[in-house]
């Protein structure tokens, strides 16, 4: 029976009723067995386009919305799948920079609730129950990689720009034959899920190397780039290390972003400018760009113009984000060590230490390691709630960030205020008294909940 939706909402409010790891349930098996009976089932949407596939601890979702804003430039018309999203759902699945016709959405939608009905009628009904050993319905991220890869099959998409959702190996985005492999900064992440060491993190994320395909791999450490150098030889996939194929060249960071020249082996490209704040962005620039460059050789489209262009307009939520010019709020997912360290240098390298602090993050981060990189910058801190989608413990946090106040002198003022939007008042309320600007960081989730408060 033809369901009745007329609206993405409608369709999105459909999947959420999935299991959902990014909400903390917990699948009893993780396998590409599911996906892999849907793409089937649905005529493979997944090889409607070329593809360039991206995992990576840090920075996957710059690279992979770089590469699509840069082929939309170009004018190849791209699919961007990238997670989680930060205010609209629809970030999930993108063309280019902007949203699909609604016409897309709910079409794509219509044809995956028909494969889901007719699984128990299918010759996999069994993979799909729960009464049976390894047997699971289909899971909230499966579903919505399904409805991407229909979304741009329907939209008859040239190109497939992907973002893991976590890991690689067993990632349901991991069906894909891309045309090139892309792997970002590996740390210490879902450890519970990928396993408590680099080696072991860097292993799962190799799971995306394709037999004959060429790896654009970012700087690793020495037993993360190992694994992945005993994975490319193995499955005989040239491998691209970023250090020995490209060099990042006067990188020059503003309030409104990094402008850089970025060396390759056979061609330097100037001036170009990515309008997101970070050297960081500018070397996810660097990969986007020889990453398109290795899968897709001849293609003439992507000139160095083009290029330019794309990372000029390119845009993405809860990266560096400014929200605010009076007073000045940027928002930012870091939600690791080494990324809220990194987001901190740049915002006091452009703001000035002393600024006000809103913090929060999940349950299960590193706390310890991210409040003695932010109690010594910061003359006001507020601790708060990532929102309610993921499990979190505030008052953990304020305990860990509290330790470190009283070890500093002179202390920043410490607070703490569970509900978001109380602490975003109390924010801006010392901000403007003080003349001081707001980052507010520790969570994708709260980046979302700061937009949502303050807007």
């Amino acid at each position: 029976m033809e369901t009745s939706w007329n609206t993405s909402l409608e369709v999105f409010e459909w999947l959420s009723g999935f299991t959902n790891l990014e909400r903390g349930q917990n699948l009893r098996n993780f396998s590409l067995d599911r996906i892999s009976v849907l793409a089937k089932m649905a005529g493979h949407p997944e090889k409607c386009a070329p593809a360039v596939h991206v995992a990576g601890s840090k920075g996957k979702g710059s690279v992979t919305g770089m590469m699509a804003a840069i082929l939309d430039a170009s004018g190849i018309k791209t699919a961007r799948y990238a997670s989680p999203h930060v205010n609209d759902f629809r970030e999930r699945i993108t063309m280019g920079d902007n949203f699909f016709d609604e016409a897309v959405y709910v079409a794509a939608g219509r044809e995956l609730k028909e494969l889901v009905d007719g699984i128990p009628s299918s010759p996999y009904a069994e993979l799909f129950d729960s009464h049976f050993e390894n047997g699971e319905s289909a899971s909230f991220f499966e579903l919505v990689t399904m409805w991407y890869f229909l979304c741009a099959r329907i939209a008859r998409c040239q190109a497939l720009s992907v973002e893991t959702g976590m890991g690689g190996r067993l990632d349901a985005t991991n069906i894909l034959d891309p045309l090139v492999s892309v792997i970002t900064i590996i740390e210490l992440e879902h450890t519970e899920f990928l396993g408590n060491t680099i080696a072991a993190i860097a292993g799962e994320k190799a799971g995306i190397i394709k037999p004959g395909r060429p790896l654009i791999l970012a700087e690793q450490r020495d037993e993360a780039l190992a694994v992945f150098k005993e994975h490319a030889e193995r499955k005989n996939s040239p491998l691209l290390y970023f250090p020995d194929c490209a060099e990042i060249r006067n990188p020059r960071l503003s309030r409104e972003g990094v402008s850089f020249t970025l060396a390759l082996k056979n061609e330097t490209l100037h001036d170009l400018f990515v309008p997101i704040p970070g050297e960081v962005q500018a070397y996810n620039a660097g990969l986007a760009i020889l990453a398109l460059k290795t899968a897709f050789p001849g293609e003439s489209g992507i000139t160095e113009k083009r290029i330019r262009e794309g990372l000029a307009r390119f845009s993405i939520p809860a990266r560096f984000e400014r929200i605010s010019v009076t007073p000045p709020i940027v928002v930012d997912g870091a939600h690791t060590p080494r990324s809220v360290g990194m987001c901190v240098d740049t915002f006091t390298g452009l703001y000035g230490d002393g600024a006000v602090l809103v913090f929060g993050c999940a349950e299960g981060k590193d706390i310890l390691s991210m409040a003695k990189l932010c109690a010594p910058r910061f003359s006001r801190i507020i601790v708060t709630t990532p929102g309610t989608f993921k499990k979190s413990n505030p008052g953990e946090i304020f305990t860990a960030f509290n330790e470190e106040v009283k070890k500093l002198n002179p202390a920043p003022e410490l607070a703490f205020i569970p509900d978001t939007e109380e602490a975003v008042k109390e924010a801006v309320r010392l901000a403007l008294e003080n003349g001081l600007p707001i980052l507010g960081t520790g969570s994708f989730y709260l980046a979302a909940e700061i937009r949502k408060a303050y807007n």
